[in-house]
């Protein structure tokens, strides 16, 4: 995709966004203007075709920003609520013993997945090995800032030591001076590296804005990433309702949506899953579960 047919994309999916839920806050709808006989978009709807001003909104629908993948509100049961945490340990004097901790606890409250850095992935995942327990590693963690072929790097070697899922950091100063194209390669490099495990990308959306958001969540997509993730919680930020809310509502049903930091109570969780995350990056996964209050962080 040419770089300039990626900054008109980008513009395009956040102005219609944004419309749309501006509408549907005041109880309208955004009327179409899309012309009667819109051209197809190539590629499943990811390349803007020459009539990309006329198949726009029908290109913002095929891309999910008006649906919502879960039922909001709903109530979780501990167990419930267990089956979509990535149990976290990500500062960087983390130990082995911790770490082995960590995965005993997974293990015994029957959590998704641990999510730990690269260089740990491997220990994680003998010790996880015979339970439904996965092991996730963190690439390009937590600026975003590597260059492409290193975070490439680092995932092909986190999925060779054992990671079922890659978690990686999207590049945010390249998003923010919208070099959109190389957002999107450095999104997909990492997918193709970490192939057949599933990616997950951390938008760190405390520092970006609304636009930059859908934008993200848009790019994401189109590189074949299966998830996009809020925070890394290293940034002074965590995530929000609102926050995820929004990124259902881009990716629509086809993709997940990962909560990741400051989730450190069973309601923080609740808020979260009601709002459409389907993970929930938390290190106070345990008290999470169990009632419990934690001062714990990544």
């Amino acid at each position: 995709m040419q770089s300039e047919d990626l900054d008109a994309l980008a513009d395009l999916i956040a102005e219609r966004a944004l419309a749309r839920m501006n509408a549907k806050r005041v109880g309208g709808e955004e009327p179409c203007t899309a012309g009667s006989s819109p051209q197809a978009c190539d590629s499943g709807g990811c390349t803007p075709c020459t009539g990309r001003s006329n198949c726009g909104p029908r290109l913002l629908a095929d891309m999910g920003a008006a649906r919502v993948g879960t039922v909001l509100g709903e109530q979780r049961s501990s167990g419930d609520i267990a089956s979509h945490i990535d149990h976290t340990l990500l500062k960087p004097d983390a130990t082995p013993e911790e770490v082995a901790k960590l995965c005993a606890e997974a293990r015994q409250h029957h959590f998704a997945t641990v999510c730990v850095n690269s260089g740990m992935v491997g220990t994680a995942a003998r010790l996880l090995a015979g339970s439904s327990v996965k092991a996730i590693a963190v690439v390009g963690f937590p600026l975003g800032a590597a260059v492409t072929g290193a975070k490439a790097f680092e995932a092909r070697e986190a999925v060779r030591c054992g990671a079922q899922e890659i978690d990686m950091v999207l590049n945010i100063g390249a998003l923010k001076g919208k070099d959109y194209g190389y957002v999107q390669e450095d999104i997909a490099a990492v997918v193709r590296a970490s192939a057949p495990r599933p990616v997950k990308v951390i938008l760190e959306t405390n520092l970006l804005s609304q636009e930059e958001k859908i934008i993200a969540c848009a790019l994401s997509k189109c590189a074949g990433a299966a998830f996009v993730k809020t925070s890394t919680g290293f940034s002074g930020g965590g995530a929000t309702a609102e926050d995820v809310t929004l990124m259902r509502r881009v990716v629509g049903p086809e993709m997940g949506v990962k909560a990741s930091g400051g989730i450190r109570s069973t309601e923080d969780a609740q808020k979260m899953l009601a709002a459409g995350a389907d993970r929930l990056g938390a290190s106070a996964s345990v008290a999470i579960v169990t009632g419990q209050k934690s001062n714990a962080k990544y």
